[in-house]
């Protein structure tokens, strides 16, 4: 498997907050940034590759900002990997059988795809399955369930300081 980038997690845990905002509310790209500490330019790439999958809003203007475009439980969490990371498969087969002293001329040799290939591909799908049944709101109730008390007030009067 390939590495998740880094955008991926800020884009879960802004997805996750955004899940929380009352109705008709956005809030700033700069105060999501605040909020986990990135920089807005890092972060404003990542939310706009968010708002062209279809994941969140972005509202334009003076008082415009960020919201979830649909409701939270209609939202997986391969809909955010693959915003982010693009739906390339993560495994590349370069054929490197075909190379080195046991290669052959013969095409019948090759006839089947590469058992490894098979394999890898195979783990990527269950990976990307089980990502595909767990969704934003799955997310929202692990951090009702898990996330500290004083923490869940500090971030909830910032995103209340910070909301449009």
């Amino acid at each position: 498997m390939r590495r998740l980038s880094d955008g991926v997690e800020a884009a879960l845990h802004c997805a996750l907050v955004l899940a929380g905002l009352p109705e008709g509310k956005v809030l700033p790209g700069k105060s999501l940034a605040e909020l986990h500490g990135v920089s807005e330019t890092y972060l404003l790439k990542h939310l706009r590759a968010l708002t062209a999958a279809g994941v969140i809003e972005a509202l334009p203007g003076p008082r415009g900002g960020y919201r979830l475009a649909r409701a939270p439980a209609s939202i997986t969490l391969l809909d955010i990997v693959e915003a982010i990371d693009g739906r390339e498969p993560a495994f590349l087969c370069r054929e490197i059988r075909r190379r080195g002293p046991g290669k052959t001329k013969d095409p019948c040799a090759y006839k089947m795809d590469c058992f490894i290939k098979s394999r890898m591909l195979a783990a990527e799908a269950a990976w990307r399955d089980a990502l595909r049944v767990q969704t934003l709101d799955d997310l929202v109730r692990d951090g009702d369930a898990l996330i500290d008390e004083r923490n869940k007030e500090a971030v909830s009067a910032f995103v209340q300081n910070s909301q449009r």
